[in-house]
């Protein structure tokens, strides 16, 4: 369960922390419809990304800044703290927690696949969609890091 979160978060948090960059403060206002902001969608799957992990390794999930890059930058330093040990017998585990105002209780493995990574990835890719929307210029590189198009290129 290590290799499904501490390199994953890490890395899209590192993306979100250059979009975030790439804003600006104005920017990052934006939302679509009644949606919460793409600030706010990303603060909150950086709180997801700890929300996530931290069970799984057996930790308390740590209280985060408010302010998004200060926000970011402690998700990152304590996911980048995690060994793999503290992983091991993940699995077994049994995660008590809440989705909105359910109580649920999941399997360590409901927990990721089916709780986790989707709300997190959720909360990135509507803050992405929300820049998008408010006229910045991004592309699926900036969001995952590893696609690249030319400047000009348009799909037809």
């Amino acid at each position: 369960m290590y290799h499904a979160t501490v390199p994953v978060f890490r890395h899209y948090l590192g993306q979100m922390a250059r979009m975030a960059e790439a804003a600006g403060r104005a920017a990052m206002t934006a939302q679509i419809a009644d949606s919460l902001t793409a600030e706010q969608h990303f603060a909150t799957a950086t709180g997801f990304s700890l929300r996530i992990t931290c069970p799984l390794a057996g930790r308390r999930v740590p209280d985060l800044p408010t302010a998004l890059a200060p926000r970011l930058a402690v998700a990152r330093a304590t996911l980048g703290a995690m060994t793999q040990a503290e992983f091991d017998g993940a699995e077994q585990r049994t995660i008590r927690h809440q989705a909105g105002f359910a109580d649920l209780e999941q399997s360590a493995t409901e927990f990721l696949y089916l709780f986790g990574l989707p709300n997190f990835f959720f909360h990135m890719t509507m803050g992405y969609a929300s820049l998008r929307q408010g006229g910045l210029v991004l592309g699926k590189g900036d969001f995952d890091g590893f696609h690249s198009y030319p400047a000009d290129f348009r799909f037809p």
